[in-house]
C-alpha cells in the first residue's frame, strides 16, 4: 500500500493524460458521469456513484466493427480496431465487478469477442473506494463491497491528508510508475454505513417460480423504457446492423455497427413472420431477472448483477430489484 497527497495524485493524472486516453468521473451539467479528460482539473475526487456505468468505454453503446468501401474496381474491407490505451480512473468497485461479469461471456468463451478483448487488453482500471453505500446499493449481497479490489488493477482509498494507493495486478504496478510517494499519514477513511442485506436465491431455486404471480405484479407497471438496461454495468445484449455513410459527394461507405439492445424492449425477441415469444411486459421483466440470477450464472458462472442500485434509482415507475429479490426469497 502506497501513500500520496492529493497534489501528488493530480500530478500523476496530468502525466497520464498526456500519455493515454484518461477517463474519469466528471461533472456534466450537475450529473456525475465517466468522461474523457485532459487534465486533473476536470476530475471529481469527491463524488457519488456515477449515473452511468463505465462499460461504454469497453463495450460502446454504438461501435463500428467494419467499414466497406468501393475504391475503383476494388472493394476494401477494413476492420475497426483502434490502437489506443486508456485508463479508467475513479471507477467504483461495482463497475469493475460489472466488467468482470461481462468478461465471463466475451472473454472466457471460445472464441472470445474480438472487439471487446481488444479494448480490455488496452485498459487499466484504477478504482476509487466508496466512502459509503449509496441509495439502492446492495453490492455486499452479491459478492462485492465498497472497497473491494478484486476486479481492479489499482485501488485508491481516501484518507484525511491524501490517498492510499494499492496496486492489485501487474498492470497496476506498471501504471503507478512515477506516482509521488510519501510516508503514510493516518489510515484509509472507513465506509460510513452498510445497507441492509438483500436475499439472493441460488440459480437452481428460480425454476419453480417461472409461472409465479409476482412477475405479473411487478411487470404490469413496467414501461419497457429500457433505462434499467442502459444504466446497468452488466447488461451486454446487442444488435448488429449496417448503415450507409456519405464520405464525400459521390462516395459512400457501408459501416457494420454493433449497438446495445435490451431484453425489456417490445420487439427484442420478435422473429421472422412476426411471432414474439415474449409479447407482454411481465414476461419480458421475468426474463430480465432470470437472466441475471438464473440463466447467466448457470451458463457462465457469475451473477448478472453487481448490486450497484442504478436501476432502482433510474426506474420511472419504481420497479425495485431488491423488492423483487425479497419476493422471490419469500416463495422458495
Amino acid at each position: 500500500m502506497r501513500f500520496t497527497t492529493l497534489d501528488g495524485l493530480r500530478a500523476w493524472l496530468d502525466r497520464l493524460a498526456q500519455e493515454v486516453d484518461l477517463v474519469a468521473p466528471t461533472d456534466v451539467d450537475g450529473h456525475v458521469l465517466y468522461r474523457p479528460v485532459t487534465s486533473s482539473d476536470q476530475v471529481l475526487f469527491d463524488y457519488e456513484r456515477p449515473e452511468l456505468s463505465a462499460k461504454d468505454f469497453l463495450f460502446p453503446a454504438t461501435e463500428v466493427l467494419l467499414r466497406i468501401e468501393q475504391r475503383g474496381k476494388d472493394v476494401a474491407l477494413e476492420e475497426v480496431l483502434p490502437d489506443r490505451k486508456q485508463v479508467l480512473f475513479g471507477i467504483r468497485p461495482c463497475d469493475a465487478h460489472g466488467l468482470a461479469v461481462i468478461d465471463a461471456l466475451f472473454l472466457e468463451q471460445d472464441p472470445p469477442d474480438r472487439y471487446y478483448q481488444h479494448h480490455r487488453e488496452r485498459t487499466v482500471l484504477v478504482g476509487m473506494a466508496c466512502p459509503r453505500m449509496w441509495e439502492g446499493c446492495f453490492c455486499t449481497s452479491v459478492g462485492g463491497g465498497p472497497a473491494d479490489p478484486t476486479h481492479l488493477d489499482v485501488l485508491i482509498r481516501p484518507a484525511e491528508e491524501g490517498v492510499f494507493v494499492q496496486p492489485v495486478t501487474p498492470k497496476g504496478v506498471a501504471i503507478l510508475e512515477g506516482l509521488p510517494v510519501e510516508e503514510p499519514k493516518g489510515e484509509p477513511l472507513p465506509v460510513e454505513e452498510y445497507n441492509e442485506p438483500v436475499p439472493v436465491v441460488p440459480p437452481e431455486k428460480w425454476r419453480p417460480l417461472f409461472e409465479d404471480r409476482i412477475w405479473r405484479r411487478h411487470g404490469e407497471r413496467c414501461l419497457s423504457c429500457r433505462i434499467c438496461t442502459y444504466v446497468c454495468p452488466t447488461c451486454r445484449c446487442f444488435d448488429v446492423t449496417d448503415r450507409v455513410v456519405e464520405v464525400r459527394p459521390g462516395l459512400t461507405r457501408v459501416e457494420r455497427i454493433r449497438v446495445w439492445d435490451a431484453c425489456t424492449s417490445t420487439n427484442y425477441r420478435r422473429v421472422a413472420g412476426g411471432h414474439n415469444p415474449r409479447p407482454t411486459k411481465p414476461e419480458r421483466l421475468r426474463n430480465r431477472f432470470y437472466c441475471k440470477f438464473c440463466y447467466y450464472p448457470e451458463d457462465f458462472g457469475p451473477l448478472g448483477c453487481v448490486g450497484c442500485g442504478r436501476c432502482i434509482v433510474a426506474c420511472p415507475v419504481d420497479v425495485d430489484i431488491t423488492e423483487v429479490l425479497q419476493d422471490v426469497a419469500a416463495r422458495v
